[in-house]
């Protein structure tokens, strides 16, 4: 029942379109007011206000999709993109929109909070940190903490446990965190090296160890780490996609042993064409690009840092400033 429903989408979605031989491409190459080739209940999404998804985007984010149906690695009736230029945290509690969640057989169109990469502000040498609410720095360098943007596959999951927190009372519960791991291309191939992937925002912090020799995650000692559960929805990442803990549950069972494409925007050819944009004094639009205006505001102008730029740097401040030796985890001081 399951093939015959993704044979059935895939055939739906072929009738609109003509597969891309190519998604990746130079910001030109992408006409912000092509829409000839989407379903037309798709176009009444398109757009740069809460809740839509920029032409460009989504695209790129069809094509990279119709190219993987066509060499058979996915049949999956859903596909993903992100707009990383979008801001996350609207600072009135509440978190952006620009991850989204589209399935043509079905007709759906979902729009979720998705965090971007933290980066680093490496005192004194480089600063390539974000803000919480829009991103200017972008990267692909390990241990950069910096979302690379492009084409991605979703691949296996994995669920590890990340600490117990108290539920209520004195009644712990356990985190049990699911990570889908993110296979890129082009600049974002070295994803699985970066460990790059998708969860759910939500951390065990402030850790103490709590007697409990009866937990199947106890030490040797019969020790678990318990802490506060902390939810970073309208945060920010290592680098991964975070969602919300309900998001992260719908999305990951989509994807379990059923593949499905990403693409994350913006790449480094739009990076470095509305930087020099701005630097000229035009702005994006004008100059036949595309950037979140809001967030264009806040970060002036965005910068990407090459790979083979940044790891050398963090490399060397890695040896200037050896990490301290790490010490020993507290015993809790509760029942």
């Amino acid at each position: 029942m399951q093939l015959r429903y993704a044979l059935f989408s895939i055939v739906y979605i072929f009738s609109f379109c003509t597969v891309a031989a190519v998604v990746s491409a130079s910001p030109q190459s992408f006409d912000a007011g092509r829409q000839s080739d989407t379903p037309l209940w798709l176009r009444a999404h398109i757009g740069e206000s809460d809740g839509q998804i920029a032409q460009p985007v989504l695209q790129r984010a069809r094509a990279l999709y119709m190219r993987k149906v066509s060499e058979g690695r996915v049949s999956n009736p859903c596909y993903f993109a992100m707009d990383a230029t979008r801001p996350n945290d609207l600072s009135d509690g509440k978190s952006g929109g620009r991850f989204y969640i589209v399935c043509e057989a079905t007709q759906t169109f979902r729009v979720i909070s998705s965090g971007h990469g933290s980066g680093r502000d490496l005192k004194g040498v480089a600063d390539f940190a974000n803000g919480r609410e829009c991103a200017r720095n972008f990267g692909n360098a390990m241990d950069s903490n910096l979302t690379a943007g492009g084409a991605y596959m979703t691949d296996e999951t994995k669920t590890t446990f990340k600490g117990y927190y108290r539920a209520s009372g004195t009644k712990d519960a356990a985190l049990l965190r699911s990570f889908v791991q993110f296979d890129g291309e082009g600049e974002a191939a070295n994803a699985r090296q970066r460990a790059i992937g998708g969860h759910a925002a939500a951390v065990v912090a402030g850790v103490c160890l709590k007697k409990n020799p009866e937990s199947p995650y106890a030490n040797r000692a019969g020790y678990v780490p318990l802490g506060k559960l902390v939810d970073y929805a309208g945060g920010r990442s290592d680098g991964c996609t975070s969602w919300t803990p309900s998001d992260a549950g719908q999305i990951i069972s989509m994807v379990k042993d059923n593949p499905t494409t990403l693409y994350i925007y913006p790449e480094s050819a739009d990076i470095n064409a509305v930087a020099k944009a701005v630097a000229s004094g035009r702005s994006p639009s004008s100059a036949g690009l595309y950037w979140n205006d809001s967030c264009l505001k806040e970060i002036g102008a965005p910068k990407f840092w090459p790979k083979e730029t940044l790891e050398p740097i963090i490399a060397q401040y890695r040896k200037d400033h050896p990490a301290p030796p790490p010490q020993p985890i507290p015993i809790c001081q509760v029942p």
